[in-house]
């Protein structure tokens, strides 16, 4: 596990007491508590070596690192020094959506807001959200952008970036040109990218270029700082798995061989926006058995129908609308998939009941909305019994994500079906949804039209 410098100096010194009284005798009298508590806020103290910008003269900082690696507080601590040291005057922070560059790169707990903590106004930055904006007392600026709006890169200019969860963008390779295109100011404009590693095609350019500086590292490098039963249950669920491997030790791992889906099969048929004209709209759920922190997650997943002639006569496809899957209380998953119900006008929502039995559609109907047009479904084969007709229609090109679903699309492109025995829940919303649109009972030349405004990526 790697240490601090400050970690290094303490042991080295033979503990914390002779640590202070060495740095006593260093600088000719007792430190204050004062002088001691901000050695603990000095970043090149307190940081792990990998978290510190490498030395060279780089373009890129690409971080590929594990969940709870400390990748946020790497690159928020960049920007800081960055702006502070006057390298860099006006900085773009890029993130997956609007809310997760607020939430996470701003105002989050490694947030940038958050290093400025305890201080006094004067000397901490001032964040307007109403302009997306972050301001420096020295005058420097750093901006908010949505990777699902990379047109708003086009005609500002930037000396640094901060891209977070660049492998979890909708477009990467469309708002990664956009942002590469605006930085045109000052002697030498660079940025970080903190990013969990998928194998999409950007990742792997960037890895080759020898203008990027790479670190990789794991979650275990900041086991210190995690807490204990996160850490049991990441390894007693992942470690030895696929998933494990790309998610804890940030390996980037091409496809599963055994897997029944390609990731470069689900990119060609990607689109960026759903037909205006949809037939059917539904929603699939595989509802977790338990709720605990440590459970798994519950699948809800929404698609549609439409008349598509992408292949050339117009002929019925799939369009994966939505992922919204998580670790939720009955509750919680209830009241989620009723909005997403709503939200998309469904005509159903389909469940598997084999472990929830009748209390599905009473969770749903009564923590949820007792409008809800449900259909019960029964896992009578096997997974990837049911898994293999809904992958076919994918290698014939049929069924179409709208936009980056990066964690289901892990789900679909790492599940062995003969080794691996976790459910993947996400996979078995969108194959129970997929089975009713697709492959069931509603006839292909059913005539109702529904008429939805075009969704943006």
């Amino acid at each position: 596990m790697s240490e601090s410098l400050l970690a290094r100096r303490v042991r080295a010194a033979g503990g914390a007491a002779a640590f202070v009284a060495k740095l006593a005798q260093e600088i000719g009298r007792q430190p204050t508590p004062a002088e001691l508590q901000h050695l603990l806020l000095v970043w090149s103290l307190i940081a792990r070596p990998e978290q510190l910008a490498p030395p060279g003269d780089w373009n890129v900082w690409l971080i590929l690192a594990g969940r709870g690696f400390g990748k946020t507080r790497s690159g928020a601590e960049w920007v800081k020094g960055e702006i502070e040291s006057g390298r860099c005057r006006r900085v773009a922070l890029i993130g997956s959506t609007a809310a997760d560059v607020r939430d996470v790169m701003i105002e989050g707990p490694s947030g940038i807001l958050s290093l400025y903590a305890g201080l006094s106004p004067t000397e901490r930055p001032e964040y307007e959200p109403s302009k997306r904006r972050i301001t420096w007392p020295n005058g420097a600026v750093a901006v908010a952008y949505s990777a699902e709006e990379p047109n708003r890169l086009r005609g500002p200019q930037h000396d640094g970036f901060w891209a977070d969860e660049l492998a979890a963008w909708e477009d990467p390779q469309g708002a990664w040109d956009q942002l590469q295109f605006g930085l045109r100011l000052g002697a030498h404009p660079r940025g970080v990218v903190t990013t969990t590693p998928r194998p999409i095609p950007l990742i792997k350019a960037l890895i080759k270029d020898p203008t990027v500086a790479v670190t990789k590292g794991s979650t275990y490098d900041n086991a210190a700082n995690l807490a204990p039963t996160f850490l049991t249950a990441i390894k007693r669920a992942y470690e030895g798995t696929r998933l494990g491997r790309q998610e804890i030790g940030a390996e980037v791992l091409d496809d599963n061989p055994g897997a029944l889906w390609r990731l470069a099969l689900i990119d060609s048929a990607r689109v960026k926006h759903a037909p205006f004209e949809l037939i059917r709209v539904a929603g699939g759920i595989d509802p977790a058995v338990s709720s605990d922190e440590t459970s798994a997650e519950t699948g809800i997943v929404f698609g549609a129908t439409a008349m598509c002639s992408c292949k050339g006569d117009p002929e019925l496809h799939g369009f994966v609308l939505e992922d919204i899957s998580d670790i939720y209380t009955p509750d919680q998953w209830a009241r989620a998939a009723a909005g997403g119900y709503h939200r998309h006008k469904c005509d159903r929502i389909v469940a598997e009941v084999n472990n929830g039995g009748d209390l599905v559609e009473s969770n749903l109907r009564t923590l949820g909305d007792v409008l809800i047009s449900f259909r019960a479904v029964h896992a009578s084969r096997g997974k990837a019994i049911r898994a293999e007709p809904i992958a076919a229609l994918y290698e014939q090109g049929k069924i179409h994500h709208v936009g980056t679903f990066a964690k289901l699309e892990d789900q679909m492109t790492q599940w062995n079906p003969l080794t691996d025995d976790r459910s993947p829940d996400r996979l078995d919303a969108l194959v129970w949804l997929m089975t009713e649109l697709m492959l069931g009972d509603m006839p292909a030349t059913y005539t109702g039209r529904r008429h939805h405004s075009p969704r943006r990526i």
